[in-house]
């Protein structure tokens, strides 16, 4: 055989062994989440999640599935003295797969470790003040989403997430969706979407939200979404994707746009749940 044919030879097995590689993957995540979910899992759902039994049967299953398959992908590791175990692990992973029904999704891809605090963590973080001067300031956090790799959670507000399904508030629901931002590169408020149309709208729509509840809390008043969402965009989607998942009745009246915006986003309507 000569040199050249070797080397072509040689390429093309490269080649398909780098185009099989998504095929591969996928065929590995359709069995994982086709095994039978474990017992001890379901009573875990049942016991941490009431939202879970007033979802369409479907999605359920659906549910189970991107469990499997994110608990057989994703580390779990416990901080500061907390043992981690199928309770923590799957009462988190339920929450995050969320935001996974109904979608292609690649189980965000840039996750790697899931870091699970008892409780709420503190974190030295740099700020610059408005001279330039930078500072190291301990702030207390419920979580962290790093684009790196890994997201942070407190462990008992996890859990309170959980169990109180209509106060907006859900840590690893905001923590995740802001992984889905970050796909597309540094947090903005703009995941991956798709046609070029779907970011002209969302960005109106949201922009208009966005500038509200910015004016609405400079004003100290009250809103439906959190005034942290104010902060910026990023923190804006994170914070409305919590009460589309939480309090979708309330959005839906009186942010129909935005209701109708992460609805065709995340491919679900949770007002059919309740």
């Amino acid at each position: 055989m000569s040199p050249l044919l070797v080397i072509l030879v040689v390429t093309v097995l490269i080649l398909a062994v780098i185009i099989s590689r998504p095929w591969r993957r996928r065929m590995q995540r359709r069995r994982i989440a086709g095994r039978p979910f474990p017992d001890a899992w379901r009573k875990v759902l049942r016991a941490r999640l009431p939202w879970f039994l007033t979802m369409p049967a479907d999605l359920q299953l659906q549910l189970k599935g991107h469990i499997q398959v994110f608990l057989e992908e994703k580390n779990f590791i416990g901080c500061a003295g907390l043992e981690v175990d199928d309770d923590i692990r799957v009462t988190i992973a339920a929450q995050a797969c969320l935001l996974l029904l109904n979608r292609h999704t690649d189980y965000f891809p840039q996750l790697r470790s899931v870091l699970v605090y008892p409780a709420a963590f503190i974190a030295n973080r740099p700020e610059q003040d408005e001279t330039g001067v930078l500072h190291h300031r301990n702030r207390t956090l419920l979580g962290e989403s790093w684009s790196h790799g890994q997201v942070i959670v407190s462990w008992q507000d996890a859990v309170a997430g959980a169990a109180d399904y209509g106060d907006g508030t859900n840590v690893v629901i905001h923590e995740f969706a802001h992984q889905l931002d970050q796909e597309t590169g540094s947090a903005n408020g703009v995941p991956y979407l798709g046609r070029k149309g779907d970011y002209q709208r969302w960005s109106s729509v949201l922009g208009q939200a966005f500038e509200e509840l910015q004016t609405q809390a400079a004003r100290g008043e009250d809103s439906l979404l959190d005034p942290y969402g104010a902060t910026n965009p990023a923190e804006f989607f994170a914070v409305a994707s919590e009460v589309f998942f939480e309090q979708a009745l309330a959005l839906n009246q009186q942010y129909p746009e935005l209701y109708r915006e992460l609805s065709a986003y995340y491919r679900v309507n949770p007002l059919s749940w309740r």
